[in-house]
């Protein structure tokens, strides 16, 4: 099995480039290698690997910058994804692409499901929408949304907070947009078990759109004082503690692009599935807590 995997220098791509490595031969690229800025080079990269399976990393990520470099967003988010998933249809070979919370408004009160109204309120999740769904016009695709991801490689909240809590006094952290952090790592496990799937059983069906997340629920002042508590029980030294974490509201803290206040996703479908049982997100933010502070 061949398997092309965008993005191997982001922090699912990371995860997943290790994780495949037992399932077959992984062909994993990063901008250097593979720009999906270029449809053109796309197309004649696929042509000349032609793989048995496309798993798509890539995004344009900065979501307040994004409100400004509209174009490159939608050139990674909308029209790479298409492209892609053009030449899986005429491989006739699966994709399996990711996607967002972002696509969502955030104002439902309970958690999003993968059949809910789509409505993005900001550039990032309007072209990670539009891509979603030129993905969706080819049968053979799996997108995944996730949300909060944090992981050892890369930069994210937590290693951000690690960093701050060693240099600052205090922190204003937004308390009312919640959600589930979830690991890279984790997310590797899924498609891992995603890509079994499809080896051991050819005549797959249940393509479509999956949620994946963590279990359990948090906001951004909570998981920050969670990580805070855990690094100094685990010896870190710090120059605050968590009572130096100010909660305010998402009010308090304007940015360029809306963001969901409501980014928890329901996995009751890709649980059953696949049969998979995921973790807590603390018993991970742990897990990845201390790698990082063995690497200070």
């Amino acid at each position: 099995m061949k398997i092309l995997l965008t993005g191997k220098d982001g922090q699912i791509g990371f995860a997943l480039h290790k994780k495949l490595a037992s399932v077959g031969e992984v062909i994993a690229t990063n901008r250097n290698e593979l720009n999906l800025e270029n449809s053109d080079a796309i197309k004649a990269f696929i042509e000349k690997i032609k793989p048995d399976i496309i798993i798509n990393t890539v995004a344009y990520t900065d979501v307040d910058k994004a409100e400004t470099e509209i174009e490159l967003a939608r050139k990674v988010n909308t029209e790479a994804p298409k492209v892609l998933a053009e030449k899986a249809s005429q491989l006739d070979i699966p994709i399996i692409h990711f996607s967002t919370d972002y696509v969502f408004d955030g104002l439902k009160n309970e958690p999003y499901m993968e059949t809910d109204q789509a409505n993005p309120k900001s550039v990032y999740g309007q072209t990670k929408w539009e891509g979603e769904e030129t993905v969706r016009q080819y049968k053979k695709h799996i997108i995944l949304r996730a949300s909060w991801v944090f992981g050892s490689h890369g930069q994210n909240f937590l290693k951000k907070i690690l960093k701050l809590i060693q240099e600052k006094s205090s922190l204003n952290i937004v308390s009312d947009q919640k959600g589930s952090p979830t690991s890279a790592d984790v997310i590797a496990d899924v498609i891992y078990k995603i890509v079994k799937t499809f080896l051991n059983n050819p005549n797959f069906k249940d393509f479509g759109t999956y949620h994946v997340a963590l279990e359990g629920e948090t906001d951004w002042y909570q998981y920050a004082c969670f990580i805070t508590n855990e690094a100094i029980r685990l010896g870190l030294k710090t120059t605050m503690t968590p009572q130096d974490i100010k909660a305010i509201s998402n009010d308090a803290y304007p940015t360029k692009a809306a963001r969901p206040i409501n980014s928890r996703l329901d996995t009751t479908k890709i649980k059953k599935t696949f049969m998979l049982k995921l973790p807590s997100w603390e018993d991970e933010a742990t897990a990845v807590i201390k790698i990082a502070l063995s690497n200070i």
